[in-house]
């Protein structure tokens, strides 16, 4: 069944049950990804447009490679080489690409509410790839299927969000989606790094670390940008690693059986440990996986219908 909205640019934008649908759709693709042949060409006929105006591995590359495993006509847009760079408004790129009748979208911008404006100007479904500081929808259902994949239900679940929550499209995106899902969240930061009024959302906050991780059944740990780090958010890179980063005795902590995750690119070291990275509670490696098998879903399900 399509999702019922246009565009997916908050992960509020799909139910419960469209999170699921999409869930149970990224198995399916996971199965496909393991054939020799990977070709699913569900979306042969259709285009799909690829415009990034941050830099991005794991994203872009993945929603690449789930365009053209499912047959559709990929064009990737550099911004840097495009007439963007000449002072071209956001408006007036939409309303260029709209006259190339693409049906999908996938954009990354570092303002947030970007992809409001594209969605108003275009016919295609849009696909929000990360905005600022607000929503980066696809890593959180990447993290949930990547959840469920282990624990089976995310109800009644423990989950520790640790990090630099006050910039974190991921975080926020995460807490939504967890809690849709029947989780309780728990956010940890150094009190400059945590939102305002963040409570009011139902989570638990706290600025200690242990009390975050104690009985956890997810620590999802989140990178610190380094580039603030000269707006003097914290007092040094060591400090931070000393009070908030998950290394082997903290884990501990938690439960014997907890997942330890993180959205990368990973600063070893400061956020997170090598040992613990590396480790066998660590599911990284399997989120980049996950990350493919979401995409792949989300492509089929809002490419593959009329608009």
């Amino acid at each position: 069944m399509p999702i019922a909205k246009k565009d997916l640019i908050h992960l509020s934008d799909l139910t419960v049950e469209e999170i699921w649908q999409v869930l149970d759709t990224a198995r399916e693709m996971k199965q496909v990804l393991t054939r020799d042949d990977k070709k699913h060409p569900v979306l042969r006929g259709r285009s799909v447009i690829n415009l990034f105006y941050e830099n991005s591995t794991r994203t872009r590359s993945s929603f690449e490679f789930a365009g053209k495993y499912l047959g559709a006509d990929v064009v990737n847009i550099n911004t840097s080489s495009s007439s963007v760079m000449k002072g071209e408004s956001l408006k007036d790129t939409a309303l260029t690409l709209d006259r190339m009748a693409p049906d999908v979208i996938v954009m990354r911008h570092g303002c947030s509410g970007a992809h409001e404006i594209l969605a108003r100007h275009v016919k295609a479904r849009v696909i929000n790839a990360g905005d600022g500081a607000h929503q980066h929808p696809t890593q959180s259902l990447l993290d949930l299927l990547t959840i469920v994949e282990h624990k089976q239900s995310l109800e009644g679940l423990k989950i520790a969000i640790v990090g630099d929550i006050l910039h974190s499209r991921v975080a926020r995106s995460d807490l939504w989606g967890f809690q849709a899902l029947g989780a309780e969240v728990t956010l940890c930061a150094p009190p400059t790094l945590m939102p305002a009024k963040v409570a009011q959302l139902g989570v638990k906050v706290t600025y200690n670390m242990d009390e975050a991780v104690r009985d956890a059944d997810v620590i999802v740990m989140l990178r610190i940008q380094l580039e603030r780090q000269k707006s003097g958010m914290f007092p040094s890179i060591r400090e931070y690693a000393a009070f908030y980063g998950l290394n082997a005795q903290r884990l501990q902590l938690a439960k014997p059986d907890c997942l330890v995750m993180h959205p990368g690119p990973i600063n070893r070291g400061v956020e997170i440990t090598p040992e613990v990275a590396d480790g066998v509670q660590a599911v990284i490696e399997e989120q980049v996986n996950n990350g493919l098998a979401v995409r792949m879903a989300l492509l089929s399900i809002m490419g593959g219908v009329s608009k």
